[in-house]
């Protein structure tokens, strides 16, 4: 179908999404949250997708809150609004995001949902809804303070100050800085690396990282193991060793 609100362009093992940052209104917000829903499902579905790219549709932007999404037509919609990054958040692929300007807002939840962050040196960050009296409404508080520590995470939320690229990649916010003109080729080329390894170790890293954080370092290590185990039992760890007995590049299949 065609999209209004974000372009998807395959390119060998990898999905690239660019999201339209000129949302202004409620009901633009509702069709980019049922877009990103439906490419995300896509992506799920498509075997042949190991990483996705994420960025903005715009040379020098990335995505900003709108400022006020006003009365809600219904609790349906009113939820789209409020969890745009969901979407992005449930792929158990790698996801990369490419700022290429401010992701402020609500686009810095966007930005958080994603496992790889790369930014360029005249992007800037910040939670900006005590501003408005509000509070993060699309994981903020939850996925800010993980990645870079309670302390730091209240301090952006509460004061609603806005940071630099260089701040961010000093805290832990973002893992790259790069010059505007080569962000896209940063970006590119950290999924192509990524997608040549095996599709199955990528997915078990994500959900072991991610639903360790939420056990005990005992139960954690567990759900390691068990992930590693399962990963013997595949046509991809076979693949791997003939590879390196050959002395080539493994040909991973998923299997």
């Amino acid at each position: 179908m065609p999209y209004q609100m974000l372009t998807y362009q395959k390119s060998d093992s990898f999905g690239i999404i660019n999201i339209d940052e000129s949302v202004d209104d409620q009901m633009k917000l509702i069709r980019l949250s049922d877009e990103l829903a439906e490419i995300c499902t896509e992506i799920t579905l498509d075997e042949g997708i190991r990483v996705v790219v994420l960025a903005g549709a715009k040379e020098n932007s990335f995505f900003t809150e709108i400022k006020s999404i006003g009365m809600l037509i219904n609790k349906e919609d009113g939820l789209k609004c409020f969890t745009l990054s969901e979407a992005i958040a449930k792929l158990d692929k790698p996801v990369v995001a490419a700022i290429n300007g401010d992701a402020i807002g609500q686009g810095l939840e966007i930005a958080l949902a994603c496992d790889i962050r790369i930014a360029s040196e005249t992007s800037r960050f910040g939670m900006s809804h005590i501003k408005s009296g509000l509070i993060p409404w699309d994981g903020g508080t939850q996925r800010l303070s993980r990645l870079v520590g309670r302390g730091k995470a209240l301090e952006m939320i509460l004061t609603g100050e806005t940071i630099d690229a260089q701040e961010a990649l000093r805290i832990g916010l973002v893992n790259k800085v790069v010059p505007k003109e080569e962000l896209m080729k940063v970006a590119m080329k950290m999924a192509q690396e990524m997608a040549s390894k095996g599709p199955i170790a990528l997915r078990y890293i994500k959900e072991a990282i991610y639903k360790g954080m939420d056990m005990s370092l005992e139960q954690g290590l567990r759900l390691e193991a068990d992930l590693y185990l399962l990963i013997h039992t595949s046509k991809d760890r076979t693949e791997g060793i003939q590879a390196f007995r050959e002395k080539r590049a493994p040909q991973f299949e998923g299997k």
